[in-house]
Formats: C-alpha cells, structure tokens, sequence
C-alpha cells in the first residue's frame, strides 16, 4: 500500500502528508518509531493497510504500538471481513481506489 500511496502523493503533491513505513512489527520498533512521530508532534497519526480491518497488522498495531507512543492512531483499511480479498478484481480496484482517497483526504 505504501507504494500506491506514494505514487499518488507523487501525481498530486501533499506537503501536510508523511509517509512513515513500519517495516518490522515484532518486536515493535518503539523507540524508533517515537523518535520519527516526534518530528511530527501535531499531526493526526493514521495506520494504512490493504487488508481488512480485523486482518493485517492493524489488531497488533492498536495492541501493542498505540499505547507505547502515547498518541492516538486511526486506521484505514478495507471492511472486516472474513476472507483477505473480494475475490472480484474490479471489486478490489475500486475498494482500493476508496482506500486510498480515505487515506489521503487528510
């Protein structure tokens, strides 16, 4: 999803969105991770995942990453669901065009 992101902050140039990628989630960076959200002390921390909500980092990132950096986190992501994708590619494409105007309408 960062990628997507990306290359849509490319096409349409956003200087009030950072990106911040979270390569590694076990065990979570903290300390690096507080050291870059401290370069952003005001802004509105948003956690971006291609899957659906209850699936994907996200359940671990509200766990274990929310309370440690002392700021709240939203999330954008698909629907929970009960299967990772729609099975539809047309589908997909249009939930994840969704996604990203959500994730970048900040």
């Amino acid at each position: 999803i960062h990628w997507d992101l990306r290359a849509e902050l490319d096409k349409n140039p956003n200087p009030e969105i950072a990106l911040v990628r979270l390569e590694q989630y076990y065990p979570a960076p903290i300390e690096e991770l507080t050291r870059v959200l401290g370069e952003y002390p005001n802004a509105e921390l948003v956690w971006v995942q291609d899957e659906p909500e209850n699936q994907g980092a996200w359940p671990f990132i509200q766990q274990w990453v929310q309370g440690p950096v002392g700021r709240p986190i939203t999330v954008v992501s698909r629907p929970a669901a009960a299967a990772p994708s729609t099975g539809s590619s047309k589908v997909h494409q249009a939930e994840q065009a969704d996604l990203l105007r959500r994730a970048l309408k900040r």
